[in-house]
């Protein structure tokens, strides 16, 4: 339960980072719509996106490990498709949410480590 709350506390860090700093990513909305995307991302990281990795074991052993990137965009690009407060304008811009999502969910992961 406390990884899941992690999540969706990294994820919704994550859209405000990348809603601040990134050009091409607009949340229209205050800061409850900023926690109702994180919960989503959060729940679809938590839960679906485990089995997306099994699912996907070869390509990340073929690719490196870079598939990882490319199954997290599509997460967020799937959560801009269905959240129309959040506008993410192209690659680059969906890229740099992806990445700010990882660092937010990164950072709270080591100075809250799982109980």
């Amino acid at each position: 339960m406390w990884n899941l709350i992690l999540r969706i506390a990294g994820s919704s860090a994550g859209i405000w980072l990348a809603s601040e700093f990134v050009n091409g990513v607009q949340v229209s909305g205050n800061w409850k719509t900023f926690v109702i995307i994180g919960v989503v991302l959060g729940v679809v990281n938590f839960f679906i996106k485990p089995i997306l990795d099994v699912l996907s074991l070869p390509l990340k052993i073929l690719t490196l490990g870079l598939f990882s990137l490319i199954i997290n965009m599509t997460l967020v690009w799937l959560i801009d498709i269905i959240f129309v407060e959040l506008v993410i304008n192209g690659l680059i811009p969906l890229f740099w949410t992806t990445a700010l999502i990882w660092l937010a969910n990164f950072v709270l992961g080591k100075w809250l480590p799982a109980k």
